[in-house]
């Protein structure tokens, strides 16, 4: 797929799951985005930092938060080790739209601003796609979580998989 000069990273596909359950998954980030993940993740207004070693640290707000619908993170601040502005991604938003397609439901996402000319790119480009097309996919179909999060325990998984709904087979 060939990205246009000024577009931003864009990643969109079906699974069978409901709306809501798409938009419960987006928002359990520790279960799908490796690394370390300090302070909430499922509020308007909420704050979090998204830590991977030293190479990558970025800070986001949640300014839009519409259960079902979509979700939309403000990155406040960023560091990037690998890049000569590090700062690439503040200012930035990552968004998460989700909308029901016939008996489907479509997740799109959007990192707004994460374009060609950043020199993270297409370093950038392929960690959002294995996280949100691999991890975050794998979370909504199957309940199956990023064993690579180390906030997730096993204790975690086996209590989540006792006491959540029951989830539809997918064809993913």
């Amino acid at each position: 797929m060939e990205t246009l000069p000024g577009q931003s990273f864009t990643a969109a596909y079906l699974v069978d799951q409901t709306p809501e359950e798409v938009f419960d998954a987006v928002n359990n980030v520790r279960w799908w985005w490796s690394g370390n993940i300090e302070g909430g993740t499922d509020k308007l207004g909420a704050e979090f930092t998204y830590r991977y070693k030293k190479i990558h640290m970025s800070k986001q707000k949640i300014t839009e938060f519409v259960p079902g619908k979509k979700v939309v993170w403000h990155v406040l601040d960023s560091y990037l080790s690998f890049v000569k502005e590090p700062t690439e991604w503040t200012g930035t938003n990552v968004t998460f739209d989700i909308s029901r397609k016939g008996d489907k439901t479509e997740l799109r996402f959007t990192h707004v601003g994460l374009v060609p000319e950043f020199e993270c790119y297409g370093d950038c480009s392929s960690a959002w796609s294995f996280y949100v097309n691999d991890s975050l996919k794998k979370l909504i179909a199957k309940g199956q979580p990023n064993r690579k999060a180390k906030t997730v325990s096993k204790k975690t998984v086996r209590t989540a998989k006792r006491t959540s709904k029951p989830r539809r087979p997918s064809c993913s």
